[in-house]
């Protein structure tokens, strides 16, 4: 118990002096491994064994994917698509901006990119259109958390690949939980509208619905073809995130011609740069969660949650707020790996469905995209908006509040994770 408190304390003290959270995974580890008299040879091998999973070569396509979907410029096709349909509602621009971003997420699988690529297009626009600048950057990040949820998700292959769950199950999972965080910022938007009495978007003449469709359906063709693809056992997950790359070269270079062939290479550096930043994360994790197992920490979880006596709903509650919290200063693939071990403990002993246990994980830890410190997707959407972190939050909470509300629907109607997979399998 005094090894896991150490080790604990360590990791927590290397994050409060701003260590990058794969340095504090592995150092912390390391001086547990040193006081124990295990062999540095075990750092070496837990952290091979952390990136040797086979689905996890799927993260770098579907990396690719989004950044040649954003560099492609495909995101103004989806924009016109979504005034058509949500545009001529009071707040218009701000049904747009959440409607793009659910598309968008089916696309790239990544919250980041997914932020970027609206982030760029709608908070211009929105600013223009007279919208509270706050509001506009706390909107496009809170709906971009969409993009770890509604397949393909990046979590939800690392999750996958670390439980042993199916990624195809996974994926099915979080459609209507995804689709229910767009709703019910929706509905915010709408209240939101009629009091400070925002615009309604007006397309213009120059493009019809069907014009927009033609030239959005391609794009949004793909989360389809990913999704049929791994559900009917065609292609497996890293399979799907090579057909997915093939089918974004097809659509940038030969359809809408907006990538030439010598501007692949920036695409192929960016995400060979970018890769290796998560993958180090992944490999450290492994390390940590291991040493967590070997000291037996899901024993003393446990033994915690018997004594609190919680029941299966109080369980996935007490679950879901350690993962939000946890969610704020840690980058939710390494916390996944991190928790595996609690997770499937807590699978074991009480009976949850696995691929709903991982939904309710993914979606939990998805929280942390936007809130501060780790907060990723907030501080892009405030780079964007050249503007700070202080002044947006105010306009943040209400939608995290709304956010926290969709993971407590999900734990008390578990129809909702289960549901698409159990039609599906």
């Amino acid at each position: 118990m005094n090894e896991l408190a150490l080790l604990i304390g360590i990791f927590l003290l290397l994050c409060l002096i701003k260590v990058p959270i794969a340095f504090a995974l592995s150092g912390s580890s390391a001086v547990i491994l040193l006081s124990e008299g295990i062999s540095l040879r075990v750092v070496v091998s837990q952290i091979y064994e952390g990136v040797r999973l086979f689905p996890l070569l799927a993260i770098p396509f579907f990396l690719m994917a989004g950044f040649m979907m954003n560099e492609g410029n495909l995101t103004p096709y989806l924009v016109k698509f979504s005034q058509h349909i949500v545009g001529r509602f009071r707040g218009g621009l701000a049904y747009i901006n959440i409607l793009v971003s659910m598309l968008f997420a089916g696309i790239s699988g990544s919250s980041a990119a997914d932020t970027s690529a609206v982030g760029g297009i709608m908070i211009p626009a929105m600013k223009q259109d007279g919208y509270d600048l706050d509001f506009s950057v706390a909107i496009t990040a809170a709906s971009s958390t969409m993009g770890t949820i509604i397949p393909p998700s990046i979590y939800m292959v690392v999750y996958g690949a670390a439980a042993g769950v199916s990624i195809g199950a996974l994926f099915l999972a979080g459609i209507i939980p995804g689709v229910l965080v767009g709703l019910t910022q929706m509905f915010y938007t709408y209240y939101l509208a009629r009091k400070h009495n925002y615009a309604r978007y007006i397309p213009g003449p120059e493009s019809s619905f069907f014009e927009s469709f033609k030239k959005a359906i391609l794009p949004l063709l793909m989360p389809v073809l990913i999704v049929a693809g791994i559900t009917g056992g065609v292609f497996t997950a890293t399979e799907a995130g090579a057909v997915a790359v093939i089918y974004g070269l097809f659509l940038v270079i030969f359809v809408f011609r907006t990538v030439k062939l010598k501007g692949l290479f920036e695409l192929f550096k960016k995400t060979a740069l970018f890769y290796p930043l998560p993958l180090f994360a992944i490999g450290s994790a492994g390390l940590f969660g291991w040493l967590i197992s070997y000291l037996g920490a899901g024993t003393y979880f446990m033994n915690a949650l018997e004594a609190l006596g919680l029941g299966p709903t109080g369980t996935l509650f007490f679950l879901s707020i350690i993962l939000i919290v946890v969610g704020t200063f840690m980058s939710p693939v390494a916390a996944i790996l991190v928790f595996i071990p609690f997770i499937q403990t807590i699978q074991t002993t009480m009976g949850f469905d696995p691929v709903r246990l991982g939904v309710l994980v993914c979606v939990s830890l998805s929280l942390g995209l936007i809130t501060p410190p780790y907060g990723l997707c907030f501080l892009i959407a405030c780079e964007i908006g050249e503007l700070s972190v202080v002044r947006t939050l105010k306009a943040l909470i209400p939608l995290i509040f709304i956010f926290i509300f969709v993971i407590v629907l999900l734990i008390l109607f578990p129809p909702l994770t289960t549901f698409i997979p159990g039609l599906v399998y």
